[in-house]
């Protein structure tokens, strides 16, 4: 407890090595709270600053912390192409309204080697009119990969945008079979 009496938010971390370069993995009790991509010492602290001032308390490297382990395995095994579904407690503190309805949706019905359109996920929740809203869930996103945001393109066919650059959303789209893979 802290000086207040109230339970402080545990949250640790760890960065892990994916087929598309660094991770970090953050979580909490609540489960898996934010996935960071080309996890570098500057991308990563900054990402730990802005952690901690979002959630309150001070994120602790913990690669072996039992918040982590299933995470870790899942994301390996994902990688290794023998997991299609994240299968994990998900921390949605970092995300509310719109853009939650969004990302819930987006996990929830938008299955491993299928794309939908911002338009088709707008009109998923209700607001026909909102693919620009939905677009910007996606680059709100705090749990990538797991909340698939890089399964969302372009109606006309277009890859669309992505917060971890167009070359890893590629070479997610192709680990899961929707893109060939590049030849170099």
């Amino acid at each position: 407890m802290d000086s207040h009496g109230q339970y402080e938010q545990q949250v640790v971390w760890a960065v892990v090595d994916s087929g598309i370069g660094p991770l970090l993995l953050a979580a909490t009790r609540e489960g898996l709270v934010n996935v960071v991509f080309h996890a570098t010492d500057a991308v990563r602290d900054h990402a730990l600053g802005r952690l901690a001032s979002r959630l309150g308390s001070e994120p602790v490297e913990d690669p072996d912390s039992p918040l982590l382990a299933e995470a870790i395995a899942q994301f390996e095994a994902y990688f290794a192409g023998e997991r299609h579904d994240f299968e994990l407690p998900l921390d949605w503190s970092l995300i509310s309204g719109f853009n939650r309805q969004v990302l819930r949706e987006l996990a929830a019905g938008v299955k491993f080697g299928h794309v939908v359109g911002y338009g088709d996920l707008a009109r998923r929740v209700g607001q026909p009119g909102a693919a620009q809203a939905v677009g910007t869930a996606m680059g709100s996103n705090p749990l990538p990969i797991v909340v698939p945001c890089h399964r969302v393109v372009e109606s006309d066919g277009g890859i669309g945008g992505f917060g971890g650059g167009l070359e890893t959303k590629r070479q997610l789209l192709a680990l899961e079979g929707v893109l060939p893979q590049p030849l170099f």
